[in-house]
């Protein structure tokens, strides 16, 4: 097979695949279309530029994120050595400052020797070894060669990204810092808190379920030949905030703005509901909205959001937006190692995968990466056992039922049950699935950097 493979789409996935392929000797052409081309969502021309939350998930050793994380780094994952280079305080999760993060990413591609970075549309899936990791804002006529090439309708869905504001527009002497359970790593806490009480919680509810949205349509891109847009639908795992706000007078405060873990230390109690903003850059100076992705108009997310306590004067950096995310129907597509089914040679990576979250992103382009690598060496592809988070992750999404397929992120919940005796608390199964996950990637592993001694 040939030593080369063409990457499409810089964003994480495409900028760790292109990582990992150059690493075991294959000479990479990575294509992103920016700043040629906008998105819509993006607001930069760097590689793997975090377009919605600055934060890749939780730390901990036993959540999902955390045990991906822990493979990631047994991958020798390049954006996760970035993260953690780039990181800001946030709590028990893994937040970063999103431009250091992005411009690390694009220096290192673009300083090495193997990697030759154009920036061009890709309008046709290429001959040859590719992966296609073109993300959720894959263009419409490389989606239109999509469909026709895997003759499946691309399923779309709409995503949301929260606002951002300039921390010294809030008000202090109302909000505090705290992070949940005084997890973090900042003594005062990690986390910025906006307290609500009952009253203010309802009116805010109220002014928002009344606000004034932008009409979906208005986000729709003309579409080519073989590409159709489908109902206005929203992903699970990312909804807006006046979405959630309907099912429920007090479904906000469950979700989004629960105020478990917050309680505020000047008065002792804890209040109704928070809003938590998380440090967004390194400088201290942007705070993003947590959880607050939404599709109101920019004038009304400055007067709904300004009725909460601690932020009568904030000042908005970025407002919150909506955009149309694609992805492919994987469980007739690919293979868990990302290889398309009917055409060897040809791989996928990232969200148009089917994965959710920064971290499927990423690992998903370290996968691909590897497995191209082994596909152009004539070596047997890497299929990961389905006990490790990222295994169980492409298990789900190789084989879930197609018709009802919808993005997943990484969850114990995917995980096969454990053997022996029933462990009843919820903590130790899950300390428990990262012990099983931890033995069954470092065998992988082991055999992995045994085969290619020069990566370890």
């Amino acid at each position: 097979m040939e030593n080369r493979v063409t990457v499409i789409g810089g964003g994480l996935a495409g900028s760790e695949a292109a990582w990992q392929a150059a690493q075991r000797g294959l000479d990479v052409t990575l294509y992103e279309m920016r700043p040629r081309v906008e998105t819509g969502a993006h607001t930069s021309s760097d590689l793997a530029e975090l377009v919605c939350s600055n934060s890749l998930g939780s730390k901990l050793p036993d959540r999902a994120s955390g045990i991906l994380m822990s493979e990631l780094d047994s991958l020798q994952s390049l954006l996760l050595d970035v993260a953690e280079k780039t990181c800001v305080p946030a709590g028990g999760a893994l937040a970063v400052d999103r431009g250091a993060f992005a411009k690390a990413v694009t220096h290192q591609l673009e300083s090495h020797p193997r990697i030759e970075i154009v920036r061009q549309e890709v309008e046709h899936v290429p001959d040859g070894l590719a992966i296609i990791a073109s993300g959720p804002l894959t263009s419409p006529a490389l989606s239109a060669d999509l469909a026709r090439l895997t003759g499946e309708d691309h399923l779309y869905f709409y995503d949301a990204i929260s606002p951002i504001v300039e921390a010294e527009s809030i008000d202090m002497s109302i909000a505090y810092r705290a992070s949940r359970y005084g997890r973090g790593e900042e003594k005062t806490g990690d986390y910025i808190n906006c307290p609500l009480n009952r009253e203010e919680y309802q009116h805010f509810v109220r002014e928002l379920l009344g606000a004034e949205r932008i009409a979906l349509r208005s986000f729709e891109k003309d579409i080519k030949d073989g590409v159709r847009a489908g109902a206005h639908t929203f992903f699970e795992g990312c909804l807006p905030i006046e979405i959630i706000a309907e099912r429920g007078q007090e479904s906000l405060a469950f979700g989004p703005m629960r105020p478990v873990g917050l309680q505020d230390s000047r008065t002792g109690r804890r209040p109704h509901a928070v809003l938590q903003l998380r440090q967004d850059n390194q400088a201290a100076s942007l705070y993003n909205l947590v959880g607050f992705q939404t599709n109101l108009t920019f004038p009304e997310q400055r007067r709904v959001f300004r009725l909460i306590p601690g932020l009568t004067q904030a000042r908005f950096m970025r407002y919150g937006q909506m955009h149309r995310n694609t992805f492919i129907n994987a469980p007739r597509i690919l293979f868990p190692t990302l290889e398309h089914r009917q055409r060897p040679s040809l791989f996928f990576a990232g969200q148009i995968t089917g994965v959710e979250g920064y971290l499927g992103n990423i690992a998903t382009g370290c996968l691909a990466g590897i497995n191209a690598s082994h596909r152009a060496l004539g070596e047997d592809q890497v299929l990961l056992p389905i006990e490790t988070m990222l295994g169980s992750l492409l298990n789900y999404i190789s084989h879930a039922d197609s018709k009802d397929f919808q993005p997943m992120k990484a969850n114990i919940g995917l995980l096969p049950a454990l053997d022996g005796p029933r462990i009843r608390s919820r903590r130790e199964r899950a300390a428990a699935h990262a012990r099983r996950s931890h033995e069954s990637m470092g065998a992988v592993i082991l055999e992995l950097y045994n085969a290619h001694s020069h990566l370890s």
